[in-house]
């Protein structure tokens, strides 16, 4: 495999990462202070839209839309290093508009979305305007096995009557977010992969009510945010069903691929971003009589974590290579195996960061213990470590089954 970059991804990486020193890094505390200290989920800081504003003007704007009338048509393994660059700041992929969930909503709407559904939702989400949510997990079943969804969808005349409550639906405490992605059961007596449907339901419609956000160890991610909304005789249009009933997994897997990958790329991000803090860190500060950096496990934490970045960027990279050529089916366990690599690598990386930091690096001062909470989620989110490590040891153990 080739991962040579064409000249038009060398130009993205050059003009994103000036973007990000001009830009986004001067900015991140900046936009921290501006978040309203009372209410966290009732404003955007001004910057936010300052950012976006000028990474339009820049024509760093949708860069993972493979789609290249309202993307940037770059293939995976061209997005990937654009987004590991973003990866290296919490904000910054929504100032780039390839922030998740939205690049996630914005491709099944760009699949399987009807013209009505796309004029009216994806249009603004290209184009910055709104924000949307993701809701499939649920607080009271276990939806590593998303079968087990139990949120009710029944369609009573030209609409569907949705009922039940979801969790960890993120981004949907954003003022911004107009539009929920709901998957739910329309026939519970269907076959089992055939039992769930995915619906769009407008934020505002009566009924979906955020009964509380939820913090990840303590850090709210606001104003985006992850709700727990409960859906009470929510009414939507039955021409709000996606692609159609008991097509839900379907939509899933199609969501989850790229979007799994995404997470990674980002992740990769954050690590390289840690090891760099690490190094400026160790190199600086003095403890018994010489630098950090002279002390000899100081260096093993270094060598042991670009050695790991290094491995995890290839497989990610190999991941997104066959996506780009036999399709996210037969990629399925090099995504699965990404999926796993990618979330542990970063958080050993962060940690070994926050060592060399001490008392600083589990503080707010740096970017460290925000960075792990966050990636600390990602060994859950989009399926946990054990369901995709299943997934891979199947895959590998098939043909001996068949010998």
């Amino acid at each position: 495999m080739n991962f040579s970059y064409s000249d038009k991804v060398k130009r993205l990486q050059n003009d994103l990462q000036s973007f990000m020193d001009e830009v986004v890094y001067p900015n991140e505390k900046r936009y921290e202070e501006q978040l309203d200290s009372t209410n966290r989920f009732s404003y955007i800081p001004p910057v936010m839209e300052e950012m976006k504003e000028k990474a339009k003007q820049a024509g760093l704007w949708n860069l993972f839309l493979p789609d290249a009338k309202e993307g940037a048509g770059l293939t995976n393994v061209e997005y990937a290093p654009l987004c590991e660059i973003m990866g290296r700041s919490a904000i910054a992929p929504e100032v780039f508009n390839c922030n998740a969930p939205d690049t996630g909503n914005m491709e099944v709407l760009v699949r399987y979305g009807t013209k009505e559904q796309k004029d009216k939702w994806l249009t603004p989400l290209l184009n910055g305007e709104i924000r949307s949510a993701f809701s499939m997990t649920e607080p009271d079943v276990a939806s590593s096995d998303a079968t087990n969804v139990e949120i009710s969808i029944i369609k009573e005349g030209d609409e569907y009557v949705i009922n039940g409550t979801k969790w960890w639906s993120s981004g949907a405490g954003d003022p911004r977010c107009e539009i929920l992605i709901v998957m739910g059961k329309t026939d519970p007596t269907a076959e089992r992969h055939k039992q769930q449907s995915m619906i769009l339901v407008p934020t505002k419609t009566p009924g979906v009510k955020i009964k509380r956000m939820l913090p990840v160890f303590g850090y709210d991610d606001a104003p985006h945010g992850h709700a727990e909304i409960e859906f009470d005789d929510v009414r939507v249009p039955a021409s709000n069903l996606l692609l159609g009933e008991g097509r839900g997994f379907e939509i899933a897997q199609g969501r989850l691929g790229p979007g799994r990958i995404h997470h990674c790329m980002r992740t990769i991000g954050a690590a390289e971003r840690a090891l760099e803090l690490m190094c400026t860190r160790v190199v600086s500060r003095v403890a018994f009589g010489k630098t950090l950096a002279e002390q000899g496990v100081v260096r093993e934490w270094i060598a042991q974590s670009r050695i790991e970045i290094e491995q995890a960027r290839l497989l990610t990279l190999k991941a997104a290579s066959m996506m780009d050529t036999v399709g996210n089916k037969v990629a399925k366990k090099e995504i699965a195996m990404i999926k796993v690599i990618a979330p542990n690598m970063a958080l050993k990386v962060i940690d070994r960061a926050i060592q060399a930091f001490g008392a600083a690096g589990v503080s707010e001062d740096v970017p460290l213990a925000a960075m792990f909470a966050g990636i600390r989620t990602l060994r859950i989110a989009d399926g946990p470590d054990e369901v995709h490590l299943e997934a891979i040891a199947k895959q590998e153990l098939k043909p001996y089954f068949t010998r």
